[in-house]
């Protein structure tokens, strides 16, 4: 729906307090009611998804104002850093295993992305976009640059693997026997990135901490090989 640009202004305005106010509450919602499909990262984008679709304003104009919240992702990726160096014991404890679930995160991550991209059969530039969603929003979309995809389309990607290793993560981790801080967290961090991580610090501290460090490290490392990869995707 094309607004004229006093309208469009007035109801951007209003899509930012409705993001704030659906994620305020949806986020008390869950902790009065603690159920997986009650998670603020799963119900405030489906109520604002409704909102849009009743209105029809259209996408673009709810980014205008909004924009700036997906930018705070990056601050609030850097703030992990510290519980990590309030428990940068870890780091010296387990420095081997640490980094091999770094690499193995980002390998495996990037090759079931590319898996799943081939098996749905998505277009080129969907296909690319998709490669980056197992790191964290500002790593995602800074690599899939490198990889010819759409940015915008990779932060999609990126919400919606977070929410599925957050609703999954416990099941699986009973499923195959994870028990250890080291192994739980090491895989929310590298498959969920930061809604693993909240997750993680659900369970407890250190388990969020090496979460935590999987993530950045994860993030990190995706960046840096990005253009030799984009490079290599041609």
């Amino acid at each position: 729906m094309n607004l004229p640009v006093d309208d469009a202004r007035a109801a951007s305005a209003i899509c930012l307090l409705a993001t704030l106010g659906c994620y305020a509450l949806a986020r008390w919602l869950y902790r009065r009611h603690r159920r997986a499909w009650l998670q603020p990262l799963l119900t405030a984008p489906l109520v604002l998804l409704a909102l849009l679709l009743l209105s029809g304003i259209d996408y673009s104009v709810y980014l205008h104002d909004t924009r700036w919240l997906m930018w705070m992702m990056g601050p609030a990726t850097v703030a992990y850093a510290y519980p990590i160096y309030q428990r940068r014991a870890l780091l010296r404890r387990y420095p081997v295993s640490l980094a091999c679930g770094v690499l193995a995160g980002l390998l495996l991550g990037l090759l079931g992305s590319w898996l799943l991209a081939h098996l749905l059969g998505l277009p080129g530039t969907v296909a690319r976009s998709v490669l980056t969603r197992s790191v964290s929003t500002p790593f995602a979309m800074a690599a899939s640059g490198y990889f010819g995809g759409s940015p915008d389309i990779t932060a999609l990607c990126v919400l919606g693997t977070g929410v599925f290793g957050l609703l999954v993560g416990e099941t699986v981790h009973a499923w195959i026997g994870l028990r250890s801080t080291l192994s739980r967290g090491a895989s929310l961090g590298a498959a969920a990135h930061a809604a693993g991580t909240a997750k993680a610090y659900e369970l407890d501290p250190e388990t969020g901490a090496v979460s935590s460090l999987t993530m950045v490290f994860a993030g990190i490392a995706m960046v840096l090989v990005a253009p030799w990869i984009g490079h290599w995707l041609g």
